[in-house]
């Protein structure tokens, strides 16, 4: 029985149908750092979840990228109380600079703009999700069933009832014993929460649509050593081809986000080294001195989607699953880090007020925070793209015009600034903890 034929049913159960007990509170598919990033958020919540994921926990974690990770974000992982397992292994951003393909003038974001000690920071996936994944070994309410995938979900008026096919030996952290492979569970969980990314599954088959786009555009990735010192800066170049990336990382190395016409994004993955290598450092401009690459490249391409609806009667959608933007700016994980911190939230405030977590009512609290705060990222990432991705002469004169004023009106500044670090909108609680 495949994924796809999950179904929502939602109907009123007969009097004389056996009450069943819950297995959990909450069942989240998806393992990756939202997923993980929502289980933590409720170490302490008096609710049980467990964690529905389809890779074993050390392939999650080998995944070879990093991120932005915005002020926001680090104070969240901070109330959650994994920060200090984190930071000691990123990069804090003594300064980002914004420019426009050869023109001479540079936009520089300084930790003094916003009075903090830094203005973002740079995390590889491996040191987020391994820090993540051990501070959930000692929750107690928060058990792991991967690799595991849900594949029916019967939603009732009082729960979901799943059916979870475990495959190859998995431990179950709650119980600390394993279970053999290809193993069917049944699990009745109050809300089931979708963490499983831009192609949910979950999402699909509860009937929920969306909206948006696919860009013209293709990322490359790959992990550079620059001859130079990369001081902690990281950079946002715009060409108009597409923007490009690059983060600072620890040991001196930097990560690359490189964004181009698909055709061309796939002939630079395919161009030899030397060839890919000398075309980066034209297109840095030399900041880095030469360049030797670090990792292998990867391709993939850019959508805008916002769903339709973030929630529906016992079911939830976060991260990638609700919403995906361009990678302009480093947005798109910090949005579903702040889905899981405000679902989080929500949740056990509806839990310590006796209320059914469930039910809908307690869930479009969630919905109507969230969704339009993620618009506005989709939109500014949105206008980034197409105002600085062409070569149109009058765009082009506007946006260097408004590139060398920025500097100098200080409360826009400010606001781009504040918008890029998560500081705009309505903060979580655990980012004040």
């Amino acid at each position: 029985m495949g994924l796809q034929q999950l179904n929502q049913t939602i109907s009123t159960p007969q009097l004389s149908e056996p009450q069943v007990g819950f297995d959990y509170d909450i069942a989240i598919v998806g393992g990756g750092i939202v997923g993980a990033t929502l289980a933590a958020a409720l170490k302490d919540s008096g609710l049980s979840v467990v964690v529905i994921e389809a890779q074993q926990q050390s392939a999650a974690v080998a995944k070879g990228r990093a991120y932005a990770i915005s002020l926001l974000s680090g104070r969240i992982f901070s109330g959650i109380g994994v920060w200090d397992k984190i930071l000691p292994h990123i990069t804090q951003f003594s300064q980002i600079q914004l420019s426009d393909a050869d023109y001479g003038g540079v936009v520089q974001f300084n930790p003094q703009d916003l009075g903090t000690d830094t203005v973002g920071y740079a995390a590889e996936h491996r040191v987020l999700l391994t820090a993540l994944q051990e501070w959930l070994e000692n929750c107690p309410n928060v058990s792991w069933l991967c690799p595991a995938e849900v594949v029916t979900a019967e939603y009732k008026t009082d729960a979901v009832e799943l059916e979870v096919v475990v495959k190859g030996e998995i431990a179950q952290s709650e119980m600390r014993s394993h279970v053999a492979s290809e193993e069917t569970y049944k699990i009745r969980t109050r809300l089931l929460v979708a963490a499983d990314g831009a192609r949910s599954r979950i999402r699909t088959a509860a009937g929920i649509r969306t909206q948006g786009w696919a860009y013209w555009q293709s990322c490359v990735v790959a992990t550079i050593k620059p001859e130079k010192a990369h001081h902690n800066i990281a950079y946002e170049r715009f060409w108009p081809t597409g923007p490009m990336g690059v983060l600072p990382l620890p040991g001196n190395r930097c990560q690359v986000v490189w964004t181009a016409p698909h055709a061309e994004a796939k002939a630079l993955r395919e161009l030899k080294s030397e060839q890919f290598l000398a075309e980066l450092e034209r297109c840095t401009g030399g900041l880095l001195g030469r360049l030797e690459l670090d990792s292998d490249r990867f391709i993939f391409p850019v959508q805008l989607m916002q769903s339709a609806r973030y929630t529906l009667p016992r079911l939830a959608l976060i991260g990638d699953a609700a919403h995906c933007c361009h990678p302009v700016g480093g947005q798109g994980m910090n949005m579903g880090i702040r889905d899981a911190a405000a679902l989080a939230q929500v949740l056990q405030d509806a839990h310590d007020l006796g209320e059914d977590i469930g039910d809908i009512g307690v869930l479009k609290r969630y919905e109507g925070w969230r969704k339009k705060e993620n618009l506005a990222i989709l939109g500014f990432t949105d206008f980034l793209d197409r105002m600085f991705s062409n070569s149109w002469l009058p765009l082009l004169a506007i946006r260097r015009l408004g590139l060398s004023m920025l500097p100098w009106v200080r409360p826009l500044k400010i606001y781009v600034l504040q918008l890029m670090t998560g500081l705009r909108g309505c903060p979580p609680k655990l980012a004040s903890r």
